[in-house]
């Protein structure tokens, strides 16, 4: 059996296991090992030998496995996720919601949109949108319903808002990003900010003529609100500013490594949450949890796709991939667009991480071959996997907010409300992919 054949049998088979739901590191971890076991079975003659197949399968899969978690830059992923759960707990995200709130609690959307800025302040403290949906649901919801916003706003602000945490900085699909493909990771970090920033203005809009259209939807908080409250609650909000000034100004000031700003944010936050009294023994055990938990759940299905990495690579399946699209003879935009197509109907059914390192050996080289920079598809690819976590019909931040509601409001009721989101997310995806520069230009500063 020829390696292509092996190759593309193992890979339509690992796609049938995504559709029945199988966990996607144990399906690439399958494929990688019985597929690099295959091909070295075959590959000493036409018969299938079992037992010289055994030891340069497991020297592959096992070199490949230590190489990767001995990877320093690794060692940011969980710290930026104790540091999330830290400031949840600290409530430091909580005071920049409250924060923007009563700025903006007069204006049409007032609510909804502190629920986005806030989820944006989240983003951009921790780099993980399944926990920004899910700490910043349980803040915002609440008291968007108390004050009679329409349940489709009120959740679909938060969903839409949750997915900001793919792109702001940090971002845990930026960091595997750049470890898979080998690029810089301060820069990757910054090529999101603006790309960030333009989705969050992009929500903002939609909140204000959703009001405006729709006022019973979103009714104006009738509370006055002094000048001198409103500079206490941003006062109390300085530890998030602290916050986003040590990780992006660190960064970008060549203060800090993206690494090092994981440590010294994460050592503010454990320190101001202790100092304060907001953090108490057992939230931080609690913290240390759920990061133990998230952290080994991202190591376990980096792992797996590592091994997929490999495999593909050994096998030459990229190169067959390469050839037949060069065959094709189509232009640059139209690649992309395939791209595109491919990564939003991919979003409608799996996790964002595992499509990003399922498709990655394959649309890589394709990048580099047509000369395009792979920091700005970084941002790309993340914009597209950040519409997947809302679309329907298994749009994660979705169930997420259904969970924090405990299925008090239905999720055909949020998918409803998030589509008026798309149309948007959409047009800057067009921004982006039109315009370069607005990717590139912080990392290009640097």
């Amino acid at each position: 059996m020829d390696p292509t054949t092996i190759s593309l049998i193992g890979l339509i088979i690992t796609i049938l296991l995504f559709c029945l739901r199988v966990p996607i590191g144990f399906a690439l971890a399958g494929l990688a090992i019985t597929c690099t076991y295959l091909f070295y079975g075959f590959r000493f003659g036409d018969e299938f030998q079992a037992g010289r197949a055994l030891h340069p399968t497991l020297t592959l899969i096992s070199s490949n496995v230590f190489e990767f978690l001995h990877s320093y830059p690794l060692s940011m992923v969980p710290l930026f996720i104790a540091l999330g759960h830290i400031s949840y707990h600290a409530k430091i995200t909580t005071d920049i919601y409250y924060a923007v709130r009563v700025w903006l609690a007069r204006v049409p959307g007032g609510l909804a949109m502190a629920s986005a800025v806030g989820c944006t302040g989240f983003s951009a403290i921790t780099g993980s949108s399944l926990a920004c949906a899910s700490a910043m649901g349980r803040i915002c919801i609440p008291e968007m319903l108390r004050y009679n916003y329409s349940p489709q706003l009120a959740t679909s602000t938060v969903a839409i808002g949750g997915t900001l945490g793919a792109l702001i900085p940090p971002s845990i699909l930026f960091i595997m990003y750049g470890l898979f493909t080998e690029q810089s990771i301060n820069k990757l970090f910054l090529a999101g900010v603006i790309p960030g920033l333009l989705s969050l203005a992009g929500i903002l809009v939609v909140i204000f003529i959703w009001s405006k259209l729709k006022p019973d939807a979103a009714p104006v908080v009738d509370t006055t609100v002094s000048a001198s409250e409103r500079w206490r609650a941003t006062f109390r909000a300085w530890p998030a500013f602290t916050l986003f000034l040590l990780i992006i100004g660190g960064i970008y000031g060549g203060i800090f490594t993206a690494t090092e700003a994981a440590a010294v944010s994460m050592f503010f936050a454990l320190v101001y949450g202790t100092l304060s009294r907001r953090l108490s023994w057992k939230d931080f055990v609690s913290s240390m949890k759920d990061t133990a938990l998230q952290t080994a759940t991202i190591f376990f299905i980096a792992v797996c796709a590592k091994m997929f990495v490999a495999f593909v690579s050994l096998t030459g399946l990229t190169h067959e991939v390469i050839g037949f699209i060069d065959a094709l003879g189509l232009p640059n935009w139209a690649i992309l667009v395939m791209i595109a197509l491919v990564y939003l109907v991919m979003g409608m059914f799996l996790d964002p991480l595992g499509i990003m390192l399922l498709t990655l050996p394959f649309v890589i080289p394709l990048i580099e071959g047509m000369g395009m920079d792979l920091i700005w598809f970084g941002v790309i690819v993340v914009k597209l996997l950040e519409i997947g976590l809302i679309t329907p019909p298994v749009g994660l931040n979705v169930f997420v907010i259904n969970g924090v509601v405990n299925n008090a409001i239905a999720v055909h009721t949020i998918f409803r409300g998030v589509i008026n989101f798309l149309a948007m997310d959409l047009v800057v995806l067009g921004l982006l992919l039109a315009f370069p520069i607005l990717s590139l230009l912080l990392p290009s500063s640097l």
